[in-house]
């Protein structure tokens, strides 16, 4: 998976940092440390870092990978409810001042409806994805320009707002959004972004073509190894099916209003067929938030190839679980990109 062995440019990889509540808190930090250091070993663009109210603060974070990597750029999930669109323009700037790197921003919308009620947000789903048009509007001008930024919208308002210090033109920020639902997909398409997806089997996704003028993802695990039950193996000792788990994901269920969460579980009452490498387990258990690829290297790679072929160039994976399996996830994405038409 290293980036200079991809023969298609634009195919991008990027991992995720575990979760706080996932990891016992004396070994958070070097967790941290080790996942993003085999992240960008193994040729990773970046790393997702979560926000929620449950979460320690994905710019901390992000500062901790960023100085203990070389290039790997930190995914900052961002929530309008948290901070003025002002104060992450700032950060960008700053990190680009005192690091020279650039980051990634994942714009959220929404997420548990508890932890909106929590901050007394209120605001309706489809008009959370308005706001964040606006809010991640006037962080584009402020990090793009170096002359004062006034904007005036149902949600925000600035005058004659500058940034300092200036972000070189060169790292300014990536930016994803959900584009599960529609109005996810529009908001994608109104502040230029890449619209990111849980997606469902590849075949399926052939019949719903991304919009060839957006740039598109997906999120996904892969668990590969050389022999087909070899890679069933692990992941069902890493993934075994839990009663507990089943209850917190129905649980989650309630409090959260998200298009993906809803589409997944929907997805996981229909069996897929014994040969289909796509696997819900983890995600109906709530040991992870997205679909995984299971199989052999040759198998999940094919089915990493259809995405491609779809029109999916950007790979967010789930928290690797060593350095061992970055390496597994890394001889996939190599034999993908030679199963992919030229």
């Amino acid at each position: 998976m290293k980036n200079d062995e991809f023969s298609i440019p634009s195919l991008e990889t990027f991992s995720t940092c575990s979760q706080i509540s996932m990891v016992p808190k004396e070994s958070y930090l070097d967790n941290v440390i080790d996942v993003a250091k085999w992240s960008e070993e193994h040729g990773c663009r970046g790393i997702l870092v979560y926000t929620d109210n449950s979460q320690a603060d994905p710019w901390l974070v992000a500062q901790i990978i960023i100085q203990n990597t070389k290039r790997l750029a930190p995914l900052v999930a961002i929530q309008p409810a948290y901070m003025h669109p002002y104060s992450v323009a700032k950060m960008i700037a700053t990190i680009g001042h005192l690091y020279g790197r650039r980051i990634y921003l994942n714009m959220v919308a929404g997420g548990f409806k508890n932890d909106l009620a929590a901050l007394n947000d209120t605001t309706p789903h489809d008009k959370r994805y308005q706001r964040l048009v606006e809010y991640t509007l006037i962080i584009k001008q402020l990090v793009a320009s170096p002359d004062p930024v006034s904007f005036s919208g149902e949600f925000y308002a600035v005058n004659n707002l500058r940034l300092t210090p200036p972000l070189p033109p060169e790292l300014f920020p990536g930016i994803f959004v959900s584009g599960s639902s529609e109005a996810g997909w529009a908001t994608a398409k109104a502040i230029g972004a890449t619209a990111i997806k849980y997606p469902k089997p590849a075949n399926q996704c052939a019949q719903e073509l991304p919009d060839t003028g957006l740039d598109s993802g997906i999120r996904v695990g892969v668990i590969a190894r050389a022999e087909e039950d070899e890679a069933w193996n692990v992941a069902r000792e890493r993934f075994p099916e839990d009663r507990k788990g089943q209850l917190t994901h129905q649980l989650a269920m309630k409090v959260s209003d998200s298009s993906w969460h809803r589409q997944l579980s929907e997805l996981g009452n229909t069996r897929s067929a014994e040969e289909n490498p796509y696997w819900l387990v983890p995600f109906q258990n709530y040991k992870a938030i997205c679909p995984f690829l299971v199989g052999s290297y040759d198998r999940v790679a094919d089915e990493v190839a259809r995405y491609v072929d779809v029109g999916y160039r950007t790979f967010i994976l789930d928290v690797p679980a060593s350095a061992e399996e970055m390496r597994h996830i890394g001889t996939v994405f190599e034999r993908a990109v030679a199963h992919c038409p030229a």
